[in-house]
């Protein structure tokens, strides 16, 4: 009784090894989880990180602060994407290259991987485009003299320039960070820890203008579907597919798997059998 009461009351984060084991775990049960459940919470998901991508716009229009500084503004108003996503519950593309540990332990099988990735990654585009939609019905667009309007469609025309090399690599470097904020996020044992774990990275990635792609499926529509850059399916299809790619990279190479070498190649080494 008294161990269980002391680890109830215990205050400090869990360790790397604990972690690991954690986001294992979840990977696991993440891939076994039903079809309509994945699809609804990876609409919430896109629409999340869409209402962080819409905080960002707002909060760097109109800023006489600089770029650093307006970069770390909009990094910190855009990390609410991702503290709605692990607080409130919801299935992340991006974050889901972390279920990569659940399939190099051999817990899960790799069909059971890409079902999860596809079903995420068709669900967040749905959420996002919705959310994009949302928007411009709104009239937020509009706010500010159209200061709002201005700024999504200047980030919407640098993502749709962008080179496909250097979209890739800022997806790499985007979602090695996204995946650490998730990664620490499991460290926390409280909201405020697993707030506190995910500002810090996220506002690092933005800040360097890296390739987030569930927050592409927002900014490049939103822009689109309110007339204030031309339609361009072809250049935002590229975009997507080529920072996706990187997304994978990044977290599932250089943050699970990395991980998985350090503190869990010497797992179960085993396929489970799929819940009944």
């Amino acid at each position: 009784m008294s161990e269980h009461l002391s680890e109830s009351f215990e205050f400090d984060a869990y360790k790397p090894a604990q972690i690991a084991s954690r986001v294992e775990a979840a990977g696991v049960a993440k891939a076994r989880q039903d079809v309509l459940t994945t699809l609804m919470l990876s609409v919430l998901a896109g629409a999340y990180i869409s209402f962080g991508a819409l905080f960002f716009t707002i909060g760097v229009t109109g800023s006489d602060l600089g770029w650093g500084p307006t970069q770390l503004l909009g990094g910190v108003a855009f990390s609410l994407g991702l503290i709605l996503v692990i607080i409130a519950g919801a299935e992340l593309f991006t974050g889901n290259a972390l279920v990569v540990m659940a399939w190099a332990d051999r817990r899960i099988s790799l069909p059971e991987l890409l079902r999860n990735w596809g079903l995420v990654y068709a669900g967040n585009l749905v959420g996002a485009v919705a959310t994009a939609v949302l928007v411009v019905l709104s009239g937020v667009m509009d706010l500010n003299g159209g200061g709002v309007g201005v700024t999504a469609a200047a980030i919407a025309s640098t993502k749709l320039e962008l080179g496909l090399v250097e979209a890739f690599f800022r997806g790499i470097l985007c979602n090695v960070l996204v995946c650490l904020a998730v990664w620490l996020s499991f460290a926390g044992r409280s909201v405020i820890d697993k707030v506190a774990a995910i500002v810090f990275p996220i506002t690092a990635f933005v800040g360097a203008g890296f390739e987030h792609s569930v927050a592409n499926m927002y900014v490049m529509p939103v822009a689109m579907l309110a007339g204030l850059v031309p339609l361009d399916m072809g250049a935002m299809i590229a975009n997507l597919v080529v920072v996706s790619a990187g997304n994978v990279v990044g977290g599932a190479v250089l943050v699970a798997l990395v991980y998985w070498v350090i503190f869990a190649r010497h797992g179960s080494g085993k396929v489970e059998s799929p819940r009944p």
